[in-house]
């Protein structure tokens, strides 16, 4: 059974530097048009929590697994 992962972006603390979109070995996140970090990808999502690790905002929380 796959196990559900949550990755959640919170939009007033993200600075929309691109780091987490870099780091993630899963191409999980993108950058949207103006910069915001979008979870595209969540079922590819390993949970390694580079994303949440890297953030230098706390920005990113990876749930589940």
């Amino acid at each position: 059974m796959p196990v559900s992962v949550v990755i959640t972006v919170d939009a007033r603390a993200c600075k929309k530097c691109g780091i987490c979109v870099e780091f993630c070995p899963k191409a999980v996140l993108e950058s949207g048009p103006f910069g915001e970090v979008l979870v595209t990808r969540a079922e590819a999502c390993n949970q390694c929590r580079l994303c949440e690790l890297r953030c230098p905002d706390l920005a990113i929380t990876v749930e589940g697994g």
